[in-house]
């Protein structure tokens, strides 16, 4: 499953996403990892939720970031949600459409039982159809 929060720059998208986090770790049955463009906000989690700092790795394009989630994946048999803020930086995808990566995270999610949440920097309406049906906060 995924659901996007979704606002322009400056919005508070990331407060609801470090809120949503805290809240679910502490119901969840499995692990909960936050994926972000630095380690940040590592003292605004909970200490049970793992913080990976992606710009660490050599993430530079969608099929390198869906790589990047599978293999956090497989070594995780127990993740049962993933919180991804600024995913338009994680994953490569600025100006760019998203359809085809949110799908192939939908699929995963599916297929590992995995919730996928995700902060996306843009308004709802400039979303692909596809895409819009996935909206959990609009800001």
């Amino acid at each position: 499953m995924v659901q996007l929060i979704v606002g322009k720059r400056g919005k508070g998208k990331t407060k609801q996403l470090l809120d949503k986090a805290n809240a679910v770790v502490k119901e969840a049955n499995g692990n909960v990892d936050f994926l972000d463009k630095s380690a940040q906000h590592m003292y605004e989690l909970n200490n049970k939720i793992r913080l990976i700092n992606v710009n660490e790795y050599p993430v530079d394009s969608e099929d390198a970031f869906v790589g990047f989630v599978s293999g956090i994946i497989s070594q995780d048999h127990d993740l049962e949600y993933m919180f991804l803020d600024s995913f338009l930086k994680l994953s490569s995808l600025e100006g760019a459409d998203i359809s085809n990566c949110i799908k192939r995270l939908e699929d995963l999610g599916e297929k590992y039982k995995i919730t996928f949440v995700i902060s996306v920097s843009m308004d709802a309406d400039e979303l692909p159809d596809s895409v819009k049906k996935d909206v959990a906060i609009s800001l």
